[in-house]
């Protein structure tokens, strides 16, 4: 936390660690290639699929990097953490730091919700996956999705 001109806390960055093992699986935290996307994207790979990872699609006048990308197809797949997006089944909100983190979590789900609205705006279908879902389940998912998309209109 920094302290601004006025010696209040600013949250603009995250609070110290409240412990070593805390900080330390805060550095472990990865934002590409983290577990449930590589078995994900292994699953997708073997049942054929191929893709690209960690792609950026331009919106507009920003871009948004999406884990798992279909481009012919445009369907973006977004590998999301039960923490970092407050999964309705284990998303939990931290008891330490909670002026910091609640606001935190709640700006992740925010934009969440527009990059998907801004993706579907221009055409793109948005597939979002806990990380918790069993690769298979959810390979099975966006396969369907990708032959709905191939399906002639």
């Amino acid at each position: 936390m920094i302290r601004s001109g006025s010696g209040q806390l600013s949250s603009k960055h995250a609070p110290d660690a409240t412990s070593a093992a805390v900080a330390a699986v805060m550095r472990g935290n990865r934002k590409q290639d983290t577990r449930p996307e590589l078995r994900l994207r292994s699953e997708l790979h073997r049942i054929g699929l191929r893709f690209r990872k960690d792609h950026s699609i331009a919106v507009g006048q920003k871009r948004v990097r999406v884990d798992v990308v279909f481009t012919r197809q445009r369907v973006a797949v977004f590998v999301d953490g039960c923490f970092w997006h407050r999964c309705p089944l284990h998303g939990v909100s931290p008891k330490s730091n909670s002026d910091y983190w609640g606001p935190k979590l709640d700006r992740n789900v925010a934009r969440d919700v527009a990059q998907s609205d801004e993706l579907e705006a221009i055409g793109w279908k948005v597939v979002r996956i806990w990380e918790h879902e069993p690769p298979r389940e959810a390979a099975a998912r966006i396969r369907a999705v990708l032959a709905e998309r191939r399906a002639p209109s």
